[in-house]
């Protein structure tokens, strides 16, 4: 028995000094039910936490102990809530939370400004906080497969913001701030409850490239109606000639990708 439980100290000990040494704490597939404790022990040291594919329900607060943080991978577990200290996490860039039960997300949220992508697709949300106006740095936000009805009138001031997903909800209008957004290259609105989009979006949003209404109750007569359309196409079509020309794999959808009614 002390033989086998030297190894094993010795066996956690060289993995806390390898977590120390590389920043990186990677523990997918562990069948771990809460974080190890001797993660908050390195504070400063780590840079990535990957905890994807486990049975954890809880976030502690301890994790604002990791100060330096970038990457936080906890996709796929059974995590309920987000702590609201979760905002202390300054040097965050990104946060994968898809497929969880997350039912809200706190307005501390809007304190991560570093925050680069954000996905929490197939988890429980109703509603996403006006504080998400604040990440001016996001370039990726991912909302898919949850239960919203709707997008915070804020996300007009993501201003970094290239794609935005969010097939799969309940949503009824678009927030006419989002034609402020002019980076903006992908919008991905399937299988929600749009009748129609802001009437300037084609126009105002001078980058995008592919806009998917799959499933809604808008017209492709509608769609091509609006003012900016002829300019769009020509943004779109140029996409998908470059992609050819770069010899990329095409899906089932083809050329039609862009503009998916």
């Amino acid at each position: 028995m002390g033989c086998c439980s030297s190894k094993r100290a010795n066996s956690k000990a060289s993995r806390v000094s390898r977590w120390r040494s590389t920043g990186i704490v990677a523990l997918r597939d562990s069948k771990l039910k809460t974080f190890p404790d001797e993660v908050f022990d390195l504070d400063r040291s780590v840079r990535t936490l990957d905890l994807t594919h486990n049975r954890i329900v809880d976030i502690p607060v301890d994790i604002s102990k990791l100060i330096n943080l970038q990457r936080l991978m906890l996709a796929d577990n059974l995590i309920e809530r987000l702590p609201i200290n979760l905002g202390k996490l300054q040097s965050l860039k990104v946060a994968s939370l898809d497929k969880n039960r997350i039912t809200t997300l706190p307005d501390e949220l809007g304190q991560l400004v570093k925050l680069e992508r954000l996905s929490v697709s197939e988890n429980l949300l109703t509603s996403l906080p006006e504080t998400i106006g604040s990440l001016r740095n996001l370039v990726l936000l991912n909302v898919s497969n949850n239960k919203l009805k709707s997008l915070p009138e804020s996300i007009g001031s993501c201003f970094s913001l290239e794609e935005l997903q969010a097939n799969d909800n309940s949503i009824e209008e678009i927030p006419a701030p989002i034609c402020n957004l002019v980076h903006l290259k992908s919008l991905c609105l399937d299988n929600n409850d749009l009748k129609q989009i802001p009437p300037n979006i084609l126009r105002e949003c001078r980058s995008l490239q592919n806009i998917s209404l799959h499933n809604n109750p808008i017209s492709m007569d509608q769609f091509q109606q609006m003012e900016g359309f002829q300019e769009f196409e020509v943004r779109r079509k140029k996409k998908f000639d470059k992609q050819i020309d770069s010899n990329v794999m095409i899906g089932s959808k083809g050329l039609d990708e862009g503009v998916d009614l």
